[in-house]
């Protein structure tokens, strides 16, 4: 047997250890990101504390599964892994009430936003479920590339065709609202 460093029976350490420093750095790094993630995704905003338990629900998962956690690509695997709560969530979720109105008003006329914001949604409500999650990983949680491809799990030449494509169809989609309000 060999007992010299490097042998065959010692296991290598090429990979840094995920230990609590390593979570550490994970929730420093990650965790506004992945509140923010769910703040955008949930009704109407959802409420805050629902945001704040859904993210701690996947950075839970990251500790119990931190092997699985790839290096260098964390936030992609926990976005991936924030879609599959999200979509849990969604299937025990009931009726909301009503969003409590902000202490301070603000100079934008809310029918304004209301029309805009309908305008999206209904544009956005066209389109597949895959198209909506592509363009809004990039457009509300920064996502692109060699990211975006993990968090869809396809290549990135895989990843920048879907967004070309839901963009295509995204584009479409506005044409066609902006014609049916024309007429």
């Amino acid at each position: 047997m060999d007992d010299s460093p490097g042998s065959q029976d010692e296991p290598p350490h090429d990979r840094p250890a995920h230990d609590e420093a390593w979570f550490g750095a994970l929730f420093d790094a990650h965790s506004r990101a992945l509140y923010s993630y769910f703040v955008r995704r949930l009704p109407d905003g959802g409420r805050a504390s629902d945001a704040e338990d859904l993210a701690a629900e996947v950075l839970a998962t990251a500790w119990r599964r931190r092997d699985d956690v790839p290096d260098g690509a964390e936030l992609p695997w926990l976005y991936r892994t924030a879609g599959y709560l999200l979509a849990n969530h969604r299937r025990k979720m009931r009726a909301l009430p009503v969003a409590v109105v902000p202490d301070e008003p603000d100079d934008v006329d809310p029918a304004t936003l209301a029309v805009d914001d309908d305008a999206v949604r209904q544009v956005l409500s066209r389109l597949s479920s895959r198209d909506r999650r592509i363009l809004l990983l990039v457009a509300w949680d920064g996502l692109s590339g060699d990211d975006l491809a993990q968090v869809l799990g396809v290549s990135r030449g895989g990843a920048d065709a879907a967004l070309s494509r839901a963009r295509a169809r995204l584009r479409d989609a506005w044409d066609a609202h902006e014609q049916a309000v024309d007429a």
